[in-house]
This record gives C-alpha cells, structure tokens and sequence, in this order.
C-alpha cells in the first residue's frame, strides 16, 4: 500500500532533494581537499617601509634605515606653532530677514554661510551689505557676533517690497474689494 501513495511528484521531489544533498557533500570534500594543498604563505601579508600591505616578503640584505623617536610626530601641532588667526572677519549678508530676527553671513576668505541673530547686530543691516564680525559657537554651530556695517551694498528690492508698488498701479476699484474681505471693516459699510 505503501506504494500506492507514491506519486511521480513526490519521487521527482526526493530524486532532488538527494541530489542536492550528494552535490552538497561533493563541494564540502572538494573545499577540505584543496584547504590541504593550500598553504599558509598564501594568506600571509607584509609591510613595507612605507606602510603599504604587499604580499612579498621584505628583503633582510636591504639596510635598514635608523630613525630617531624625536623626529616623530604624533600629536598634532601645538597652538603656539600655528600662526594666529584674526578674530574679526569680513563678509557679505546674503539673507536676512528683519520680522524672524536673523539671517546668513558668506564669509569672504572662507565662502562659509555663518548664522546671524538680531540680538547680535550693532546697526541695522540688509542683504547684500558687506559687514565685519567675529564667530563663536553658538547652540547649533558657528554665530556671528558684534556685526558691524563696513560698506553699505546695493540691495536689490525684494519681491515683497515690489508687491504693494503693484497695488497702487492698481485700479481703485480693487480697493474696496479687499477692505470688504478685511475682519476689521463692517459688512453693511458697503
């Protein structure tokens, strides 16, 4: 009976299963086999005078050149050894918006962008203007401080400052229009 149940399938699935199985064992001999003949040499690596991962082994007639511990720099430079840094730098507005309180300084040597708040401006400035100020790290990053107007810039007008112009070309009858649409006006003023 036991035949019976056997279906063309179900043999087609075993007949598979077995010859992945022997497949499986045939590449785990054959891995074990070449990990024999393989040898150590072939994993080993060196390195050069220079740092560098090769697969050579050195040359022991090559002399060896002696260096003495003193000329060897781990550290990074000390503060005295670089040269001093002015504190005040230079710079151009590129954004600054006066109802938020703050804006972006492009740096001119650097080309960094440096946040600016209002508390931290000494004269009124606008966009484009070039300014002279100093950097301290503030909560999020680099802020600019004690920023002071060197020369006025030639500040295009805004977009928003062209908008009310339009409104006056405006017919006067669009006027009305807009007080009606207001919170403040009465309705039955009209």
């Amino acid at each position: 009976m036991g035949r019976s149940q056997e279906s063309f399938n179900k043999k087609e699935v075993k007949n598979k299963k077995d010859k992945k199985r022997k497949e499986k064992e045939a590449k785990r001999l054959a891995r074990k086999e070449t990990k024999r003949e393989g040898d150590s040499d072939d994993m080993m690596a060196y390195v050069d005078e220079f740092g560098r991962i090769t697969t050579t082994p050195p040359d022991p007639t090559k002399k060896k050149v002696e260096i003495d511990i003193e000329d060897i720099a781990i550290s990074t430079p000390r503060q005295e050894d670089m040269p001093a840094e002015d504190p005040i730098r230079k710079g151009v507005v590129t954004f600054f918006n006066d109802s938020k309180g703050y804006g972006f300084i492009k740096d001119s040597v650097t080309q960094d962008s440096v946040f600016v708040h209002i508390n931290n401006v000494l004269e009124d400035i606008k966009e484009n203007n070039m300014v002279s100020y100093e950097v301290e790290m503030g909560m999020k990053g680099p802020s600019a401080v004690r920023v002071k107007i060197i020369r006025e810039g030639g500040a295009k007008e805004t977009p928003k400052e062209e908008a009310p112009a339009a409104d006056a070309d405006a017919p006067a009858t669009d006027a009305p229009a807009a007080d009606a649409t207001s919170t403040d006006a009465p309705k039955d003023a009209e």
